[in-house]
C-alpha cells in the first residue's frame, strides 16, 4: 500500500481493525477469557490455552499491539494482564461505528 493511501484511515478506523484483528482469531479470544476471569496477572496460557509457547507467543504480539494487556517479568516468567481502560476504548469505538452505520443504513 502506497504511502499516500495510508492518509485515508483516520485513527479510529486504525482501532478499529486493530480490534477486529484481535478478536479475529478463536485463540486469541480463548486468551483475552482466560486473562479475563484470572484474579491476577496469568503465566501459565499455554498450559490452560493448549497451544505451544511459540503460537501464544505471536499471538500475545497481536493483542498487545492492539494495546490490550499489561505485562510484567520475572526473570524468564512473563505474567500478562488485561488492559481494562483500553478495552473499554475499543468497545465504545466499536459501539459508536455499529451505532452510526445503523443510523445511516436506515
Amino acid at each position: 500500500m502506497g504511502a499516500t493511501r495510508l492518509k485515508i484511515h483516520d485513527q479510529n478506523h486504525i482501532d478499529i481493525s486493530r480490534i477486529a484483528k484481535v478478536f479475529a482469531h478463536p485463540a486469541r479470544v480463548a486468551i483475552l477469557k482466560e486473562l479475563s476471569v484470572q484474579e491476577g496477572c496469568c503465566n501459565d496460557l499455554v498450559e490452560v490455552i493448549g497451544l505451544s509457547q511459540a503460537t501464544i507467543s505471536q499471538h500475545l504480539t497481536v493483542i498487545g499491539d492492539a494495546g490490550l494487556l499489561y505485562g510484567s517479568h520475572k526473570g524468564k516468567q512473563r505474567n500478562y494482564c488485561l488492559n481494562i481502560e483500553r478495552l473499554e476504548e475499543f468497545r465504545q469505538s466499536l459501539n459508536s461505528f455499529f451505532s452510526k452505520t445503523k443510523s445511516n443504513c436506515c
